[in-house]
């Protein structure tokens, strides 16, 4: 009961990072759009971050399944499959010589990428709330909190 609070706070700050990887692919497609950035740049920019991005939404679906928190694994297990795949296929890079042709729909998984990161940030900011908040309810009402499991009942999605 204890390590929940920090669990979802770990959760929060691993979604925020997602979040943000998401956000620079966008704005680096975004530049080469507007000629910004050459298609080199872009892309080497773009490639740093895709490989980053995938290991920590697999650590961030990993952690889902270990804790036993079953919704949010199957959540964000179809985007990791979608990224293994992707990956075992080596279509996770960003071609230079094709760039412009793809910009398009790159930026449309991108974009749908970030609203399926702010949506399951929503659901993570209202569970690490509702974490701390029963954890500090239960330590002010009772001394030994392992013999009331609200969270079993209540708080499970």
């Amino acid at each position: 009961m204890v390590w929940e609070p920090i669990f979802w706070l770990g959760c929060f700050l691993t979604n925020m990072t997602l979040i943000a990887f998401n956000i620079y692919q966008i704005t680096c497609l975004s530049d080469l759009e507007a000629d910004y950035l050459n298609p080199y740049e872009s892309s080497a920019r773009i490639n740093s971050v895709v490989i980053p991005e995938f290991l920590v939404h697999g650590v961030f679906c990993f952690l889902f399944l270990v804790t036993g928190h079953w919704l949010f694994f199957l959540i964000t297990c179809f985007p990791a499959y979608h990224n293994a795949r992707k990956f075992m296929k080596r279509q996770h890079l960003m071609d230079v010589t094709e760039a412009f042709r793809h910009i398009d729909a790159q930026k449309r998984i991108r974009v749908f990428k970030l609203g399926f990161y702010l949506v399951l940030f929503v659901f993570v900011l209202i569970r690490s709330f509702t974490a701390g908040t029963f954890s500090i309810l239960l330590s002010i009402f009772h001394d030994n909190n392992e013999e009331l499991d609200i969270r079993s009942s209540v708080l499970e999605f």
